[in-house]
């Protein structure tokens, strides 16, 4: 994978995210700062998901653990668990917000 590529497929990735947000019945605010993504929940605490660009991967940063995603055959999958990115998300955000948060 060049650059370019990397560049669009996470920028489909955060799309995604951002676009889900709409249909979730819980308040998730979303910021974007050029590679980084920073979602904040209720009780302000925040997953922050970011571009790795030298490497071609995504990173996510909860308060409980982090991950690193490798793009392998149309999903983000992290490289130590192999559970794709919206699974670990969910299971974050849910975490975070003390209910269930589904990003599928």
């Amino acid at each position: 994978m060049n650059d370019s590529q990397f560049h669009e497929l996470a920028d489909n990735l955060m799309n995604y995210i951002e676009e889900s947000l709409d249909h979730i019945d819980y308040d998730i605010d979303c910021e974007i700062h050029g590679n980084v993504m920073t979602l904040t929940f209720e009780n302000q605490s925040k997953i922050v998901i970011n571009r790795q660009v030298a490497i071609h991967q995504i990173w996510l940063a909860s308060k409980v653990q982090g991950y690193h995603f490798d793009y392998h055959e149309g999903h983000w999958i992290c490289t130590r668990t192999k559970q794709n990115f919206m699974s670990i998300l969910s299971e974050a955000a849910s975490q975070q917000a003390g209910q269930t948060i589904l990003f599928n």
